[in-house]
């Protein structure tokens, strides 16, 4: 898959540089506050491909930006559809986590268990369908106790149509150590695109803990 990454800020999960604003996600702020540009309204894919389809040149660019996408099973709306499909745990020497979104919460009320002092990353699998998206990026944001310690804003690119998902695996981190930062987490994950339009706004609890679960 082609990926286009620009992370535009990103606080690791710690026990430093913490913020005790409120315990409400920030929306994804380009430039510092600055509205985006109208582009006026979306025209279905479909209905863009028939556009000056006599011009070689154009539909060479057409062919070249969407790549595989089967034209007979695009949608009649002008709107991009994306679904996220799963969210995978990924740490060496352990077998990758993959969960469904929505996330299920245990007995306890946590989507997942992580060790502290352990390296991980995150991987998304998402599917687009319709229209391309433009701008899709998304949001994570954690607290503990109701301090916010950890506010991502990642943007993951433009993304034609098509059948196969795609996959984003995010920067590697590692979870804080210690007796201090062990204990329950809250966190907030937001995938919107560059008009606003939201696909994921999804609330869930994790923990840290001093060893990694038992293996099923």
């Amino acid at each position: 898959m082609d990926k286009e990454e620009n992370k535009e800020a990103s606080v690791s999960i710690s026990n430093n540089d913490m913020d005790t604003d409120d315990v409400e996600d920030d929306d994804y702020d380009d430039d510092n506050g600055k509205h985006a540009v109208a582009l006026g309204p979306q025209v279905p894919l479909k209905d863009q491909l028939e556009l000056d389809k006599d011009d070689d040149s154009l539909r060479r660019w057409k062919e070249q930006l969407l790549g595989d996408v089967d034209t007979t099973k695009l949608g009649e709306t002008a709107e991009p559809e994306v679904t996220i499909l799963n969210l995978t745990i990924l740490s060496p020497g352990r077998p990758d986590l993959v969960l469904p979104i929505p996330l299920v919460p245990d007995d306890k009320g946590y989507a997942f268990t992580l060790k502290d002092g352990s390296t991980y990353s995150f991987r998304f699998s998402f599917t687009v369908s319709n229209n391309i998206v433009s701008g899709l990026r998304y949001t994570h944001n954690v607290w503990k106790t109701g301090v916010r310690v950890e506010n991502q804003k990642v943007m993951l690119g433009t993304y034609s149509p098509q059948q196969e998902p795609y996959t984003y695996e995010a920067e590697e981190d590692t979870t804080p150590s210690g007796i201090f930062a062990r204990g329950s987490y809250s966190a907030k994950l937001k995938f919107v695109d560059d008009d606003g339009k939201v696909y994921l706004d999804m609330s869930y609890c994790f923990e840290i803990r001093k060893d990694w679960p038992a293996l099923p």
